[in-house]
């Protein structure tokens, strides 16, 4: 029976050898198949790793750039909050001392805080209304300011109104002196402007060269006009002649028979300057009426004035 059974395996074994066989034979196969495999991708497989070696060393310098950053920010923020640490302690102290020098102060004046706080706010108070008071101060000065600034401008369009007025009164002085009389005088050849009434004597007192003294004269009458004096001794108002003794400087003159409005001249003072009478009318009652002419610079009356200038 022995030799049986192991007849039994030899058959066994010898059915089972061709199976075994053909596994090896796949198995070579597939193994040809694997070694095959990488021989075909190498040069993909290291351009991979290159890329994946760079990108590895450049997250490494990145993580070591931003590492330092991150820890230079900290070393600053640390800093930083040591100072603030710091301020805090000095600030701390600074109110502590400003707490203690108010108490002292409080109590060196006798007052409490409350009270401290009330004389603070009429510290405020008053300086508040000083400064209102400074801002109305001030609009008034530019109200003040801007009246005078207005009034300078109404005052310089009335210097020109009255430039204009001035300039108009020349004008018209000076048309009013051409259509003057000249006269010669009874004395040499001497001829001067004269008027035949008042309105032409105000236009030589305008014209400003020569001082003139107005005067109504009775006969027989003797008075002092200007630094002279005048008689009248005689008038024929028809034939419009008179007679009239001029005292001037302790001398006598006697102006006869003389016509209205005809320069009578004579000669007075220290420094002997030409005088003229000229008499523009002739009443009916033995009365006369006209004006002395004296020079510029001439003596006056020590008590009366001129009449015009």
């Amino acid at each position: 029976m022995l030799g049986l059974g192991e007849s039994d395996q030899d058959q066994g074994s010898q059915a089972e050898a061709p199976q075994d066989k053909a596994h090896q034979g796949e198995e070579r196969r597939k193994m040809s198949q694997f070694d095959d495999t990488p021989r075909t991708y190498s040069g993909a497989l290291l351009a991979a790793i290159a890329l994946a070696l760079l990108c590895a060393v450049g997250g490494l310098i990145w993580t070591y750039t931003l590492t330092g950053r991150i820890a230079h920010e900290e070393a600053a923020l640390a800093d930083a909050n040591q100072q603030n640490v710091k301020l805090a302690a000095e600030l701390r102290e600074t109110d502590a001392r400003l707490k203690v020098t108010a108490d002292e102060l409080g109590k060196s004046l006798g007052l409490t805080q409350k009270q401290m706080d009330a004389r603070a706010q009429q510290i405020i108070a008053r300086e508040q209304a000083e400064n209102r008071r400074l801002e109305t101060a001030q609009q008034q000065t530019a109200q003040q300011v801007n009246a005078v600034s207005s009034e300078v401008s109404n005052v310089k369009t009335d210097v020109g109104g009255v430039k204009t007025d001035v300039a108009k009164t020349q004008t018209d002085l000076a048309g009013a002196i051409s259509q003057l009389q000249s006269m010669k005088g009874d004395l040499s050849d001497h001829s001067s402007l004269i008027a035949r009434n008042h309105d032409e004597l105000e236009v030589l007192k305008h014209k400003g060269d020569r001082t003139y003294y107005e005067f109504t004269l009775n006969k027989g009458e003797k008075k002092p006009v200007g630094t002279v004096s005048l008689e009248l001794k005689k008038t024929d108002a028809k034939k419009s002649k008179f007679t009239v003794v001029v005292y001037a400087d302790d001398k006598k003159y006697e102006k006869k028979d003389r016509n209205i409005n005809e320069p009578l001249q004579f000669y007075s003072g220290k420094d002997p300057a030409l005088y003229e009478i000229v008499v523009n009318s002739i009443s009916a009652k033995n009365q006369i009426a006209g004006y002395l002419s004296t020079p510029k610079g001439a003596p006056v009356p020590p008590v009366a004035g001129p009449t015009g200038q």
